[in-house]
């Protein structure tokens, strides 16, 4: 979830964008905000509208058009479904030959007001079949800028440490990953499309929310959990079968409380992602309370040498355009409940262990005024002493590589050089 500071976006947003190397290759990129950024939710076409009983409120999804990718490259993504029945379905004869009916970007709100996240969406049907219609969220695109800060600080840190990302990447070695938070799923996704040795647990108290994603946002149906632990479905549908090609298998989507799946859970994870907000823009109480069984928890659950907790935060610190340089603003200012949720986070994590490494930082979000907190236990000190810049030039040194390695649309750099700031 994410917000703009208070002041004219239309007037502003390019102000802020100085300095940024952009790739307008990437269909994620900023650039394309105003294709699906609107004022109000009147804007766009409704495809989901489901009342919450979990906090937040009236959940929708809206949809709105893409510009990219251009008509001209669709027939390759129809040659590339039909290779994939194919393989599937070995001698079989297809039912008419798959087209792909658009691209949209699909925007999940609370309460008919806050967005909660934005992801594109690939339409696609037979000829033969033109009313029955199969979504599938297009992984490689992340068009929120928080997101792309969560990914870039997260595998950046965690590959400053001893942990062989590259493995992982090339499915050779196991990633245990948790999400907390699952809004459209695109963090999930990108991972368990990237990362092949991925496996993510991804943890969602609203199942109105779980809905939406599946049925008009394109993430896949296979990845649905029981409270058992087992698959909702025995085995996956021909649609997951063809558009995620085994990605859906090392997805598990959970309807539960973080608390409740935190305390239960026995897993021990490498890197886990937390995004919570609810219909009221609040960040849970019980989920930065240093006291809390979650945190507590969430304590023994992190790997004790590399794991690594990347939490999205909003600026609590209303900006105004005339107390500030908008060239300046690459440091957001911190209110008392940002550094409390950091602090606490990084006591839960890092204090009180055999191990004198550990690092804790933030960097500030391009474009929208949120926080990305990265706590990692694996971040090495020198002397005990955590050297800020040694750490800093580290991480600049490894987002190339992570960026090479990951085969990024967008640049790693740009955001983990944003605001890095060391948590005291």
């Amino acid at each position: 979830m994410f917000r703009l500071a208070r002041f004219s976006l239309k007037k502003n947003l390019r102000r802020f964008s100085t300095g940024i190397n952009r790739r307008i290759e990437d269909e994620g990129d900023w650039f394309y905000s105003s294709e699906w950024w609107r004022s109000d939710s009147s804007n766009g076409n409704t495809v989901f509208r489901g009342v919450s009983d979990k906090g937040n409120g009236v959940v929708t999804v809206l949809a709105h058009p893409s510009s990219k990718p251009d008509k001209r490259y669709w027939a390759r993504t129809e040659n590339w479904l039909e290779q994939r029945y194919a393989e599937i379905h070995p001698g079989h004869k297809a039912n008419g030959k798959f087209r792909i009916g658009g691209y949209q970007w699909r925007t999940l709100h609370f309460n008919d007001e806050t967005r909660q996240s934005t992801v594109k969406v690939m339409t696609a049907y037979r000829e033969e079949e033109p009313g029955v219609v199969c979504f599938m969220q297009q992984p490689h695109c992340l068009a929120v800028p928080y997101v792309k800060s969560m990914i870039s600080a997260g595998l950046t840190t965690i590959a400053s440490c001893d942990y062989d990302l590259k493995n992982a990447i090339l499915g050779k070695k196991k990633m245990n990953v948790l999400c907390v938070g699952h809004g459209g799923g695109s963090i999930p996704l990108f991972l368990a499309s990237k990362i092949r040795g991925a496996v993510v647990d991804i943890v969602e108290i609203d199942p109105i929310v779980i809905s939406a994603s599946i049925k008009t946002m394109g993430f896949p149906s296979f990845s649905i959990m029981t409270p058992s632990g087992k698959r909702a479905s025995l085995k996956p549908s021909h649609t997951d079968e063809i558009l995620w090609k085994g990605i859906h298998e090392r997805l598990l989507l959970y309807e539960s409380d973080a608390e409740k799946f935190i305390l239960e859970s026995t897993n021990q994870y490498d890197i886990v992602f937390i995004d919570a907000y609810d219909g009221d823009d609040i960040f849970p109480h019980k989920l930065w309370d240093p006291h809390s069984p979650f945190l507590k928890t969430l304590g023994s659950r992190l790997h004790p040498d590399h794991g690594t907790v990347i939490v999205n935060l909003h600026s609590d610190v209303d900006l105004n355009i005339d107390a500030f340089n908008p060239f300046d603003l690459h440091v957001l200012p911190k209110g008392k409940y940002v550094s409390q949720v950091c602090r606490a986070y990084k006591a839960a994590l890092l204090e009180n262990r055999n191990s004198d490494n550990g690092f804790a930082y933030t960097i500030s979000v391009p474009w929208v005024c949120n926080t990305s907190l990265v706590v990692c236990r694996g971040l090495s000190k020198s002397d005990g002493i955590a050297d800020r810049d040694m750490i800093f030039n580290a991480l600049i040194s490894n987002s190339f590589e992570v960026e090479k390695l990951v085969d990024l649309p967008f640049s790693c750099l740009q955001y983990i050089k944003r605001g890095f700031t060391p948590v005291d």
